[in-house]
């Protein structure tokens, strides 16, 4: 299969990129019939669900907000149901470390003493097909320990002993992201499927053998029907292998707006599969911003820094996750700490440290069973917080939180918000969001910009707020009108003062940036155009279907 030039198909399986070294071993003929079979069953109702989603989006934009479902009523009101109990590896999950799957960083993360490894394929991760299949061999390296390496630069790079290494949850693209290097049948793979489907192939039975099990976080879900069709698939999966049902686990990520009104449901349709849920606060905020943008100034944001985790509307969704994780048993997971340690600032450093301190004892005192961190520097910072509140208790689902009350109203009390808007405010969004796309057009999906970890959420959410501040016409702290004008020439401004370096992507980021913060209609995603334009060995546009149904 390393042979070819154009176009490869077998069996209806069409690849279509330039292939790399060792593609082989991941793209075996029985692989890819797997990841076909997953993908036959699955396609259609992959697409309803999207067009559910856009249609979702249209009754909100319209004035309809989001309520608890009055037809979910019995599953949430039906106190004796509960999801699988833990399973080896996921008993204590008090610190996990998260990052793409490259070499250098799953060496890293997996030495870095954490309890999980978040190995992701998805916002950290730029969807290159390189990045898509060394993703795969490198996680099948580190399970077989064949993945020391030594640096240009003359570092060595070697895994700990296996007793101390975390465990590995996967995180697969999520349902809107398709693979165009890889067609079925004449149509694009959802990358997700592609992800998981390889990874869980040549690598359930290898984890069941280390004495865990092929675990998975799940992102970007918006209701029950989109975690169903993922349990549908881990069914399939596990029948198709042979593997016992309720081998896998999944964790989901509630991190769009209206998740958070089916948190306890989405537990259910996962029951025999579900492990926790996790608060994804980047993407919950790009989530409210991109539901409610055109509803006016109630659901009107400040600058991003003051979009914390003590916000009201922020408070309500992390308290009711926690107790609809534990009424359940369910493990409730916190959010990602941004903040970066910079060894060569040493006044840096330490505010680093103190941001990331006050997060996780918040958490760890709400009652979540672990959290996130982004370097492996920051791990002992939570381990040692979430250490001191748990000591030799695994997790904390004895807490059942029911001192908390589920208010669907408090999720979407977006005015009770406090903060303004700020000319340095923005202009951070422009840097911010142009510099995050340039890496991730070069290959890279996680960058430290100001010492805050970025990611496609982030970038997300930076111009996401510009476009509802123009169509808003919000006004800033001086009193300045936002208009599209003036973002453009804040944006010039910007711009011009970026270093730039041979080689760089800086044109082709603007490119992207300019067409999803200023263009009439909000393009649902950047990743979309920007993968569709610039990653896909056959360039193309974006389908009108891709921009608006996902």
């Amino acid at each position: 299969m390393n042979s070819f030039t154009d176009n490869y198909t077998i069996n209806g399986i069409t690849l279509t990129a330039q292939p790399i070294h060792r593609q082989n071993e991941v793209l075996t003929p029985d692989a890819l019939e797997f990841v076909a079979a997953l993908h036959r069953a699955t396609a259609e109702r992959r697409q309803e669900l999207m067009q559910a989603r856009h249609a979702r989006r249209g009754q909100i934009a319209s004035g309809q907000d989001p309520r608890f479902l009055p037809e979910t009523a019995d599953i949430r009101n039906d106190p004796n149901w509960r999801v699988a109990p833990p399973a080896p590896g996921l008993e204590d999950r008090r610190v996990e470390i998260t990052g793409p799957v490259d070499r250098k960083m799953t060496i890293n993360a997996l030495n870095s003493g954490a309890k999980v490894w978040l190995a992701d394929m998805e916002d950290s991760s730029t969807p290159t097909w390189r990045n898509v299949i060394q993703g795969q061999l490198n996680l099948t390296d580190a399970l077989e320990r064949r993945i020391d390496f030594t640096s240009p630069e003359g570092k060595e790079y070697k895994l700990r002993a296996a007793e101390e290494l975390p465990t590995i949850v996967v995180r697969p693209r999520g349902w809107h992201l398709p693979e165009k290097h890889m067609l079925i049948d004449g149509k694009p793979v959802a990358g997700g499927v592609v992800d998981f489907g390889l990874f869980f192939f040549h690598n359930a039975r290898r984890l069941l053998a280390q004495g865990k099990g092929p675990y998975f976080y799940l992102p970007k879900i918006e209701n029950r029907l989109e975690a169903r069709l993922w349990n549908d698939i881990f069914i399939q999966a596990q029948d198709l292998l042979g593997i016992p049902q309720g081998t896998i686990r999944a964790t989901v990520l509630i991190e769009t707006i209206t998740a958070a009104f089916e948190m306890e449901e989405i537990l259910y349709e996962l029951r025999d599969h579900a492990s926790g849920l996790n608060a994804g606060r980047w993407d919950y905020i790009f989530s409210v911003i991109k539901n409610f943008r055109t509803r006016g100034p109630r659901f009107v944001l400040p600058d991003r820094a003051q979009v914390s985790m003590t916000q009201p509307f922020m408070r309500s969704y992390t308290e009711q996750l926690v107790r609809a994780c534990h009424r359940r048993g369910a493990m409730a997971i916190g959010g990602m700490a941004a903040a970066v340690p910079n060894r060569k600032d040493e006044a840096a450093n330490t505010a680093a440290f103190e941001k990331v301190r006050a997060d996780k004892t918040r958490e760890a005192g709400d009652g979540f069973d672990g959290s996130w961190v982004a370097h492996p520097d920051l791990v002992p910072v939570c381990r040692e917080v979430f250490d001191g509140v748990l000591g030799e208790r695994p997790n904390q689902l004895d807490r059942s939180r029911e001192d908390v009350t589920p208010d669907d109203r408090a999720l979407i009390d977006v005015a009770s918000t406090t903060g303004t808007i700020t000319e340095t405010g923005i202009r951070n969004n422009i840097e911010v969001g142009i510099r995050y796309i340039e890496s991730w057009l070069r290959g890279n999906g996680a960058v430290a910009i100001h010492n805050l970890m970025e990611d496609a959420a982030t970038a997300e959410i930076s111009r996401s707020q510009l476009w509802q501040w123009i169509y808003s016409h919000a006004i800033t702290d001086t009193g300045e009108v936002i208009t599209r004008e003036w973002i453009n020439d804040l944006l010039d401004e910007e711009f011009a003062r970026l270093e730039r370096f041979d080689d760089d992507r800086f044109n082709d980021a603007r490119s992207i940036f300019e067409e999803v913060t200023l263009a009439e209609e909000f393009p649902t995603f950047l990743t979309i155009p920007a993968y569709a334009r610039y990653l896909t060995e056959a360039r193309e546009e974006a389908t009108k279907e891709e921009l608006v149904a996902a």
